[in-house]
């Protein structure tokens, strides 16, 4: 009875642990439009309230992003959208132009506006 029970816990373990991994995703995001410290802060913190974003690290040198997500959830075009709509330019698509008016001068391309 006991090596049942150990049989079964074994495997639905395993079954989780491979369901969430499977999920996972990474993908580098070009953040072409980023200026400073405040754009990184605010991508970041913007990107922890996307539902299915597990991880995001914004490289501010190399201006791209790093970012862990789950892809039953979320989808890069998704994830780039996101970025979109906080106001900068994710890979190909570019910033929402509200969104980038509103940033603070120093986040716009340029520096002061």
């Amino acid at each position: 009875m006991n090596k049942i029970i150990i049989i079964v816990l074994t495997g639905l373990v395993l079954n989780l642990m491979a369901c969430s991994s499977e999920e996972a995703k990474h993908a580098d995001v070009a953040l072409s439009s980023i200026q400073c410290g405040m754009c990184e802060k605010t991508i970041e913190s913007g990107m922890g309230k996307v539902n299915g974003v597990t991880k995001f690290d914004v490289d501010l040198k190399e201006k791209v992003g790093h970012v862990t997500y789950k892809a039953s959830i979320v989808n890069l075009a998704a994830i780039e959208k996101a970025i979109s709509t906080l106001g900068y330019q994710a890979n190909n698509t570019k910033a929402d132009p509200t969104a980038y008016e509103a940033l603070p001068g120093c986040c716009k391309i340029g520096g002061m506006h």
